[in-house]
């Protein structure tokens, strides 16, 4: 999310991306599918191939909806785009190691209805905002909620609609049910988003997160265990290093359908469902790429393409309507 991610891959070729991601590297290059299936919780290959300008049988717009001036681009031509990959199903490499997901094919996208290619920067989310602000892409589709800290910073162009999920072991060996259940357990999350935020009562829940609730009802702390890349932290769920593993509610649903043999969503309904925005720096230099990209998704919300590419990726009941689209720096 503040950040704010089947294909062909075996298992192997997973365990793969994960390690690359460990080890920092900007762009995993899947391992060759092995008849051995070794534990992974990195995302599996995509159901579809990989990101198409337009992902949708709809007709392409017959020519650009708004223009960007070139001075306003990074690289002219191109609209190049922060992410933070591995975030199935929103953002991650598919089996030729090529970026993909609903938000990489949600850019493309958009950048075909501004007449430019797409380009995609993997940018860790921690300093996500700090590369847009130093000119290494044009736009950030990350999974970002929609925060009162985040929009003093940047320009936020609601897309989607998310809640947060808890993912435990199969089983849910810890037995939790609600969130009372996870006072005094080690709980997961990426460095950098609001689920760290919640947990801790940092930021917009500054006091009043949910660390604060157990040891105000006289409960232990939660331990929150935070990891530079979101497939870390479900990576150390699979270890036995934590007891649940908390992020975006498409996300948990990911990973729980992709590898069920290993994981379960807890039985607790989505908390605090939040709008995600694409980020655009918000100075005086960048005006016109704000309105051009709101009016490329507002044209794919309306003919329907943008709906095809949720449905793509089974997160088409997290869609927002144009109105909503069409609200800068809406926090729901």
């Amino acid at each position: 999310m503040f950040t704010t991610h089947s294909r062909a891959f075996a298992l192997a070729g997973v365990l793969a991306v994960v390690v690359a991601a460990c080890s920092g590297s900007a762009t995993p290059t899947p391992a060759a599918p092995s008849p051995t299936p070794a534990p992974s919780v990195a995302p599996s290959a995509a159901p579809a191939a990989s990101p198409s300008p337009e992902a949708s049988p709809s007709p392409a717009a017959p020519s650009p909806v708004a223009t960007v001036p070139a001075a306003e681009l990074v690289d002219p031509g191109k609209l190049t785009i922060c992410s933070d990959i591995p975030y199935p199903p929103q953002e991650f490499f598919d089996a030729n190691g090529d970026p993909t997901g609903s938000d990489i094919d949600l850019g493309a996208a958009i950048a075909t209805r501004l007449g430019l290619t797409m380009a995609v920067n993997n940018t860790v989310f921690d300093t996500i905002i700090a590369a847009l602000q130093g000119g290494k892409c044009d736009i950030i589709m990350s999974a970002q909620n929609i925060t009162s800290d985040r929009i003093k910073q940047v320009d936020m162009i609601p897309y989607f609609n998310a809640g947060q999920s808890f993912v435990v072991a199969k089983g849910n060996p810890k037995g939790i049910t609600s969130t009372d259940a996870l006072c005094g357990l080690n709980i997961a999350a990426e460095t950098g988003t609001t689920e760290i935020n919640y947990l801790q009562g940092t930021g917009d829940y500054k006091g009043n997160g949910l660390t604060q609730a157990c040891t105000k009802g006289g409960k232990p702390a939660i331990n929150v265990k935070e990891f530079e890349k979101d497939s870390d932290a479900l990576l150390a769920l699979q270890a036995g290093q934590v007891d649940a593993y908390f992020t975006d509610s498409p996300v948990a649903g990911y990973y729980t359908v992709q590898h069920a043999d290993q994981f379960d969503l807890a039985p607790i309904p989505p908390l605090q469902p939040a709008l995600e925005g694409i980020s655009v720096a918000n100075d005086a230099g960048h005006k016109d790429l704000v309105t051009a990209v709101q009016a490329a998704l507002v044209s794919l919300i309306n003919d329907g393409t943008y709906t095809t590419i949720l449905k793509k990726y089974g997160v088409d009941s997290s869609g927002v309507s144009a109105d909503i689209a069409g609200q800068i720096n809406k926090i729901q």
